[in-house]
């Protein structure tokens, strides 16, 4: 079994260009589902066994995840995930199971994280210039990402997957490589480069153009989790909720653009959203409160300048 779950994962990440962290996901869920099947069948299970897994079988499962108080939005990838197996079995091997067609999701809440007000975006300037005190390249640096995220709305994957080549001589525009490798053109604000520039400067390495562009202490390509650590030290540092995440930065830039009158078909191509319905959840904000995010916050909103040494 192990070499069909390892042939599973090298279809999702060589022919549908998923991500390492998306198939290792997909591999975790896959081995639950076949160590619970093994204990609830009280033997080793082959691969033509696995045609006869019955809607008993799956529910069980379901709820064996529920009395690990797995979340539900954990346990409806998981189900998506043993779906995805199954059509690749019948693909590739003609096992076929319709018992799963007959499996409803968990239903999960979908919930937008808050947007993060005009004062805590400006006091992340002076708390990263204080936090960072004695190292100005490793302070610009964390400005200029946070400032990308924020004026251009990227993931923190997205950002941190830039090369130097990428912001070469101030572009107007953003060639990003988002979720299942689809490609979208992101514009870039001033400052967001002003920010870029100064620690380009000031950086001591990794200036190749080929090189990524934000770099860790030690000169190695910049993780996802250094980049999550930059918005919680700023967090604890400052006192802020806990809803002050990279994600919140993404989510400022897209509800102060739909307040300043972008229809959602424009947003979802700026925000890389596979499905309108994503993007449509943005509609649900409070319009006060996006409208005061739009006139206070964004950039784009006004002329001043939050890049601006203070």
């Amino acid at each position: 079994m192990n070499e069909i779950i390892q042939e599973f994962i090298n279809y999702l990440t060589q022919t549908k260009n998923y991500s390492v962290h998306t198939a290792i996901a997909y591999e975790n869920d896959i081995r639950d589902f076949i160590s619970f099947y093994e204990n609830f069948n009280g033997a080793d299970i082959f691969l033509n066994d696995l045609s006869r897994v019955d809607t008993i079988a799956f529910r069980a499962w379901l709820a064996d995840r529920q009395r690990r108080d797995l979340a539900h939005k954990s346990t409806a990838r998981a189900l998506s995930s043993v779906r995805g197996f199954y059509k690749f079995l019948a693909k590739k091997y003609g096992i076929k199971n319709d018992a799963i067609g007959l499996i409803s999701s968990p239903k999960v809440p979908r919930k937008l994280s808050k947007a993060i007000e005009v004062s805590d975006v400006e006091n992340m300037h002076d708390a990263i210039k204080e936090l960072d005190a004695t190292e100005p390249w490793i302070a610009a640096r964390d400005w200029a990402l946070v400032l990308l995220i924020f004026g251009c709305g990227l993931r923190i994957s997205e950002a941190l997957s830039l090369k130097n080549s990428d912001v070469r001589n101030r572009p107007d525009s953003l060639r990003i490589l988002g979720k299942g490798n689809k490609e979208r053109i992101v514009p870039v604000l001033p400052a967001v480069l002003d920010a870029i520039d100064k620690y380009m400067r000031l950086r001591p390495f990794g200036t190749a153009p080929e090189d990524p562009l934000f770099r860790s202490v030690r000169g190695l390509p910049m993780s996802a989790r250094m980049a999550e650590k930059v918005v919680e030290k700023l967090r604890h540092y400052l006192q802020l909720p806990d809803y002050v995440t990279p994600h919140a930065l993404r989510h400022t830039f897209a509800t102060a653009l739909l307040a300043g009158g972008a229809d959602l078909r424009s947003l979802q191509e700026l925000l890389g959203h596979s499905s309108l319905s994503t993007t449509q959840l943005y509609t649900k904000v409070n319009m006060s409160e996006i409208i005061n995010i739009y006139e206070h916050a964004h950039p784009l909103a006004h002329d001043s300048d939050i890049n601006a040494d203070k």
